[in-house]
């Protein structure tokens, strides 16, 4: 039967070349032919198939996911996949599983800290999936202050081994993805004691269970942490618990890569530099970047599409009724998201370009960008998380009370991403490591020392402390200059505003506990000024593709002014703009809302993405949504007969008012 497209229409009103832009969205054509390949890979296997994981028990959706993840591994071996094919395959899977902190914390974590002795005895099995890892930090009574953990490693010189020990219930390991069912070995992090002497908190690799019948250890106490929010999503991952009773490892599996114990027990810092360690930081959390414009375009693909296809009021004498999407008040809500995702994507490329830029500083021991890099990974993990969960919820509110289906696709979408809010970093907890280096930054710009990266707009302070937009009309707010002269001379002047306050306490850590909420706010402004920056830099450079450049635009200063619009009130506060400004900036974003209408279905179609991951029938490709939401619920097992089961116990003797012989 032939495939009716109900969003054609859409599409041919589409100003710019769809094609042109998926590479662009994508990164490059390699990157694209990638993607593009082994997302319809995944789509047409029947073992990835995943419309069934609402009703699935939580054993049975355990097990399915064991299932498709020794699947995806065969499938990586067999069909000789790069690792970048192996990545992408693992995220189209769409089903999180031991594999993600296998592959993205264990083996990341012995590269980073283990010699190179240890690196090729454990890599070896690890990249040959002969051991499975883990990634055991957070404990049941710490998370974000690492520097909190109890669990202790105290070294035996007698047998040259490490006591690996819970002292108390709090330190438990909790959360672990993969630790509750399947790892066999984790890379724990414990207090290293020697001779009496606590030298804080260190890795250590840890097998926890036995390879031939995969029983715990003695000494071992490990399982799952239970249930966790919404039906599916992560529920389809073994988080764990894990406590030792005096569990004993060798000494050389202490990961030595940046200090060791000596077989007499002296502890020794290694010549190389700790902060090594930062690169690793600084990848996982661009990761998470990315990770962040892939969920949010996903829900924005979802809720574009169906606010096409949705029609409600309007008609005329008993006419077609209006398009939900033709709504302003749908175009306030939905636009500004579909910008951001585009905005998070460009700026988590550019924090790839970081990362690499670091690394080689880092490797030629040169750590002077150091500290300006870990505050922005921070920052802008924190922010784009937050605006990513978020940007998830309002597309299920635009997507109606149809939205609040499973079968949607947004309720597992949302309960799925929203631990990323926590998950690396407690989202606040971050966005004040970002505010103590602007406030470092702003305590120096006196001193000659001119500051550098995504903080040298800094180093023009005077001017920035004193100029006044010039902005006249509303075609004044697609100027790139005064668009970045306003987000600087908020960001720039909120700092101050803070580091002044601060200097008014003797005791500069009361004042901070005092004035968290202001530097949190100075410090999501400084974020926010990086991804406009970054989100301008692309537009304004070289684009190729008919229209694409255009279109970028539209969304690049529909994503600055709805900020604008959004925190007003610290542009008004801080003299950034003026009561005139803000509202000519709202006139234009209105005016960009009309222009990205009818290249509305093209933006989101540019991302790519297959129906099976979607896993939508509001987003489905072709618009086809109320025949497939009725064959969605005729699926549901209630549905698997006409009377239901308890009608003669309960419902039956409730009608006929037989309370007596009614099973209560």
């Amino acid at each position: 039967m032939e495939r009716v497209d109900h969003l054609a229409d859409e599409r041919n009103k589409a100003e710019f070349n769809v094609d042109d832009m998926k590479i662009v969205w994508a990164g490059s054509r390699h990157a694209f032919d990638v993607s593009n390949r082994i997302s319809r890979l995944v789509a047409n296997d029947p073992i990835f198939e995943k419309s069934k994981r609402a009703v699935m028990s939580r054993k049975e959706l355990f097990k399915n996911t064991l299932r498709k993840s020794v699947h995806a591994w065969k499938m990586i071996k067999e069909l000789r996949l790069s690792d970048e094919e192996g990545i992408k395959l693992r995220s189209f899977m769409d089903q999180p599983g031991f594999l993600d902190l296998h592959w993205g914390m264990f083996v990341p974590a012995i590269k980073g800290q283990g010699t190179e002795e240890q690196q090729q005895k454990w890599l070896s099995l690890a990249n040959k999936m002969q051991i499975i890892g883990c990634y055991a930090q957070t404990e049941l009574g710490h998370g974000s202050n690492v520097q909190g953990l109890e669990t202790t490693a105290t070294f035996d010189p007698k047998t040259d081994q490490f006591i690996i020990h819970s002292p108390t219930q709090t330190s438990s390991k909790w959360w672990p993805g993969g630790l509750g069912k399947v790892s066999t070995h984790a890379v724990v992090y414990a207090r290293l004691i020697t001779d009496g002497k606590d030298h804080g908190v260190h890795g250590f690799i840890v097998q926890l269970r036995s390879l031939d019948d995969h029983s715990p250890l003695p000494g071992i106490t490990v399982g799952d942490i239970g249930m966790k929010f919404g039906n599916g999503a992560y529920n389809s991952m073994d988080n764990g618990f894990l406590m030792f009773d005096h569990f004993r490892i060798p000494r050389d599996q202490m990961l030595m890569r940046l200090s060791k114990v000596t077989r007499e027990g002296k502890y020794v810092a290694s010549d190389v530099p700790r902060q090594l360690v930062y690169g690793t930081m600084v990848y996982v959390r661009q990761s998470i970047v990315s990770n962040a414009s892939t969920a949010l375009a996903r829900a924005v693909c979802i809720a574009t599409r169906y606010s096409a296809v949705r029609r409600q009021f309007g008609s005329q004498d008993g006419g077609i009724e209006t398009q939900v999407i033709d709504y302003k008040t749908q175009q306030n809500r939905l636009f500004p998201l579909l910008a951001s995702a585009y905005a998070f994507r460009f700026v988590g490329e550019w924090l790839k370009w970081l990362y690499t830029d670091v690394t080689q500083r880092l490797e030629a021991s040169d750590f002077a960008t150091l500290p300006e890099a870990h505050a922005c990974t921070a920052g802008l993990k924190s922010m784009t998380t937050s605006a990513t969960s978020d940007g998830i919820e309002e597309c299920r509110k635009l997507c109606g009370g149809h939205g609040y289906l499973w079968c949607s696709g947004l309720p597992e979408l949302f309960a799925v991403y929203v631990p990323a809010c926590t998950y690396e970093g407690d989202n606040v907890v971050l966005q004040l490591q970002v505010a103590r280096f602007l406030m470092k930054t702003v305590s120096q710009l006196g001193s000659g020392k001119a500051p550098s990266g995504t903080t040298a707009y800094m180093g023009r302070a005077k001017h920035l402390l004193q100029c006044r937009s010039g902005v006249r009309n509303a075609e004044d707010w697609l100027n790139p200059g005064m668009v970045l002269e306003a987000f600087e001379a908020r960001s720039l002047r909120m700092a101050v505003t803070c580091a002044n306050n601060l200097s008014k306490f003797e005791n500069q850590e009361q004042g901070f506990s005092e004035l968290l909420a202001d530097l949190v706010e100075a410090a999501t402004a400084h974020c926010q000024l990086i991804v406009v920056s970054k989100f301008i830099a692309k537009v304004e450079g070289n684009i190729e593709g008919k229209g694409v450049k255009k279109q970028l635009k539209n969304l690049c200063y529909i994503y600055a002014l709805y900020l604008l619009h959004k925190h007003l009130g610290d542009f008004l506060s801080t003299n950034s703009v003026t009561p005139e400004q803000g509202s000519l900036a709202n006139r234009q974003l209105q005016s960009l809302y009309s222009q990205v209408r009818p290249n509305a279905v093209a933006l989101v179609d540019a991302f790519d993405y297959t129906d099976h991951y979607l896993g939508s029938v509001l987003g489905r490709y072709d618009g086809n949504v109320y025949p497939k939401l009725f064959e969605e619920a005729l699926k549901d097992p209630l549905n698997d007969s006409v009377v239901p089961d308890g009608y003669h116990e309960y419902i039956r003797p409730l009608i006929k008012q037989r309370f007596r012989s009614a099973k209560l």
